[in-house]
C-alpha cells in the first residue's frame, strides 16, 4: 500500500507539519519523520563538505594557476568562506566534524581542480596545504611557493 510519503512527498510534509502543529501525535508518520530528520542532519554535513571542497579547489587554482587570477576568483573565495562560516555559526555541533570534513573536502577539491583545469594530480599537493584559519581568512591568498 502506497503512503502519501511515497506518492507525494511535498503533501506529506505539509500534512506532518499540520499534525505536529495540532499535536495529533498518534497520527504522525513517526518512522518517516525520524528518517527525514536524520537526513536533514546528513545534509548539513554534506553542505559543509561541499562548501569546503569548492573553497579548497579555488585556493589550489589560485596557487597553481597564478596567470588566471581574477576578481571572480576573489569573489568565489569570499562567498565560500562566508558560507562555511555561516554554516558553522548556525550549526555549532558541526565543529567536531570539521577535521573529517576537511579531509574529505580536500580530496574532492583536488578532483575538482583536475577536472576543471589542465593540472594533474601530480601537480597538486597530496595533503591539505592550508590551515583551517587560512581557509577561512578573507585576507589569505596562497602563493605558488607556499
Amino acid at each position: 500500500m502506497n503512503t502519501l510519503y511515497e506518492t507525494d512527498f511535498y503533501a506529506w510534509t505539509l500534512e506532518q507539519a499540520q499534525l505536529l502543529e495540532s499535536r495529533q501525535w498518534e497520527r504522525l508518520d513517526r518512522e518517516h519523520l525520524v528518517e527525514e530528520i536524520e537526513s536533514l542532519g546528513r545534509q548539513q554535513r554534506q553542505e559543509l563538505r561541499n562548501r569546503l571542497a569548492i573553497l579548497i579547489a579555488q585556493l589550489l587554482k589560485w596557487q597553481f594557476q597564478p596567470q588566471l587570477r581574477g576578481k571572480s576568483w576573489v569573489a568565489t573565495l569570499r562567498i565560500q568562506r562566508r558560507e562555511v562560516q555561516d554554516l558553522l555559526a548556525e550549526n555549532p555541533s558541526l565543529k567536531p566534524y570539521l577535521m573529517e570534513a576537511l579531509s574529505r573536502a580536500f580530496e574532492r577539491g583536488v578532483d575538482q581542480v583536475v577536472q576543471e583545469t589542465p593540472l594533474d594530480y601530480r601537480d597538486l599537493p597530496s595533503t591539505l596545504p592550508y590551515s583551517l584559519e587560512q581557509l577561512l581568512d578573507d585576507g589569505f591568498f596562497p602563493d605558488h611557493d607556499a
